[in-house]
């Protein structure tokens, strides 16, 4: 798990002090079953309590070429990541991401530092048009963060999923780059 400073892609980031975005590895497995799990990080995501990180370490191994992940190191721990999926065909100037931020690490600049990188690969590295992503109606700091960052609602799923005992509506958003 290497932790050298890196520098950002995005040429105008402002990342907080001691804040270090890289990709991940097979050796972050356990740090991001550990973040993962945390309760706030999961009330955001699609994702079920008690992640592995045998779980986690097989789906870095089998990690589909058209993805790319980031982390976001602060103080020796994985404290957010990002995760970006391009399509192919006549959606090949399309693609998709989700992300997370420790609970004790919010609202300090990291989800905005990863947005940031993942936005400057998207249009720089792979000239993705529209990138997309969904994120629950009651998740108001992100949809703040998601707008901030040039997204907008282009509708809403109702029942999108089911989190702690009941359905939650969901919206979409996207950003297109002209």
């Amino acid at each position: 798990m290497g932790d050298s400073q890196s520098i950002p892609i995005n040429t105008n980031a402002r990342w907080p002090q001691g804040l270090n975005i890289r990709a991940r590895d097979a050796a972050d497995a356990a740090d991001i079953a550990a973040l993962h799990n945390l309760p706030g990080y999961r009330f955001g995501t699609l994702r079920t309590p008690y992640h592995t990180q045998e779980e986690i370490r097989k789906g870095i191994e089998s990690q589909a070429g058209n993805f790319t992940s980031l982390v976001a190191v602060m103080d020796g721990l994985i404290i957010g990541d990002i995760g970006m999926t391009r399509f192919a065909g006549r959606r090949s100037h399309v693609a998709n991401f989700g992300m997370g931020v420790h609970d004790d690490y919010r609202a300090r600049g990291i989800g905005s530092a990863l947005i940031g990188e993942i936005l400057a690969i998207a249009d720089n590295w792979y000239n993705i048009k529209r990138l997309e992503l969904s994120v629950y109606t009651d998740n108001e700091a992100a949809i703040r963060l998601y707008r901030k960052a040039g997204f907008e609602v282009e509708g809403t799923h109702r029942d999108y999923a089911f989190r702690d005992g009941q359905y939650v509506a969901a919206h979409t958003m996207a950003r297109i780059r002209s």
